[in-house]
């Protein structure tokens, strides 16, 4: 039975492999089905000369990469399995006991307990102090202050009421008088003034500006616009010029060579791009089938030069050994390891007991027998002859 089981597993995962290695196969074959392009029927014979020998060199170009690329996927991933996840767990595990758990064990155990005393010390030496001197202190200092405020208050509102008042209302009807007749010089002051002003300053002014700066200003404008149209007509007429001889010495020239060279070099190259393309994608699925191939191979070779005869091996020649090792070997010696532990723990309990006895005997003739406790006697019944409410020895329930 134990030769037939790993026969079957081994059957099983080498079913498994199959499949495993058949999907990446039936994944290509998807994905080159989706990408292949229907072929144009506006293609010409340029396209398919230049296609051929352009998908071959780029196979012969693609397929080393892709092996490679591979190959570093397949390392890649080992080294994740078998090196960096172990090594990245060690290491936050590391970081962990390095960084976070010292620190919490300092927050729990040292700043949290040294916060809550600090506290406790600061309500009782400072906020417990204040409180009282606020209760005990300034609250009945306010008191007293706001009590001498009212009569102070009181005091100065007699006062305001009954003589800043009256004396503030003589001042003010002195105060208006004194403003009106300063007003009425200002007002005579100011008329006199507005008549020099208007007739020594304005008046003046107006007929310079009416029959000498309003003239003169009409000519310089009538000047400076013809002086605009000249300098305007010469600038046209030299950006006319201008236009036409960069027309015909750049403009043109250029637009030949845009049109006669430049688009059919481009079509070519955007022919040859779009064919190196197609190739790249083509040479990539099918340089996939070959390392799959390739792939398969090594891995078909690797099993039957390695696995297969540790396998073998291990099957035919380590697990009956085994076998034969744990039926004769290691059962007994266990079945005899546990005698030898039952045998010492009965020798250890025997002993303990005697010791025990021993002390008891020393303690019995140093000290004597210890006193019994001497029965009390009790109202109620003890042991079976208890009453109770579920049998029939109570009165109650007594037939």
């Amino acid at each position: 039975m134990d030769l037939e089981k790993p026969a079957r597993e081994g059957s099983e995962a080498r079913v498994d492999l199959r499949k495993s290695a058949a999907e990446p196969a039936e994944r290509n074959e998807r994905t080159a089905s989706a990408g292949r392009r229907e072929p144009d029927a506006s293609e010409g014979c340029l396209v398919v000369a230049i296609r051929i020998p352009v998908r071959i060199v780029v196979f012969l170009l693609v397929v080393p990469v892709r092996m490679v690329w591979d190959a570093l996927v397949v390392a890649g991933r080992f080294l994740n399995d078998v090196l960096f996840r172990p090594l990245g767990r060690a290491l936050l595990w590391l970081g962990r006991a390095l960084f976070v758990w010292p620190f919490v064990g300092l927050w729990r155990y040292v700043v949290v307990p040294v916060a809550k005393a600090l506290g406790w010390l600061g309500y009782v030496l400072v906020v417990v102090p204040a409180v009282w001197c606020h209760r005990y202190v300034l609250t009945p200092v306010g008191h007293a202050i706001a009590w001498v405020a009212r009569g102070v208050g009181a005091g100065l509102g007699w006062v305001y009421s009954s003589v800043l008042t009256p004396v503030g209302h003589a001042v003010m009807w002195v105060l208006k008088g004194l403003g009106a007749v300063l007003a009425a010089i200002g007002i005579g002051l100011y008329t006199a003034l507005a008549w020099l002003v208007r007739y020594l300053l304005v008046v003046p002014a107006v007929w310079l500006y009416t029959w000498v700066l309003a003239p003169v200003g009409r000519a310089i404008v009538w000047c400076g616009k013809g002086l605009v149209w000249l300098v305007r007509t010469i600038v046209t007429g030299i950006g006319i010029v201008l236009h036409w001889i960069t027309r015909i010495l750049l403009v043109l020239p250029a637009l030949a060579l845009w049109r006669w060279v430049l688009v059919p070099v481009g079509r070519v190259l955007a022919v040859v791009g779009r064919e190196v393309r197609d190739a790249l994608g083509h040479a990539w699925r099918v340089a996939g089938y070959v390392s799959l191939a390739v792939g398969r191979f090594l891995g078909t070779l690797f099993r039957w030069i390695f696995v297969e005869p540790v396998r073998w091996v291990y099957r035919s020649v380590l697990t009956p050994v085994g076998h034969v090792v744990r039926d004769a070997v290691l059962r007994p010696a266990a079945e005899a390891a546990r005698g030898v532990g039952r045998a010492t723990r009965q020798a250890l309990a025997s002993a303990g007991e005697s010791v025990r006895q021993a002390r008891a005997d020393v303690r019995r003739m140093l000290f004597g027998e210890p006193r019994q406790p001497r029965p009390v006697d009790r109202r109620e019944p003890s042991g079976r002859e208890a009453r109770t409410l579920g049998s029939s020895t109570t009165a109650l329930t007594k037939d």
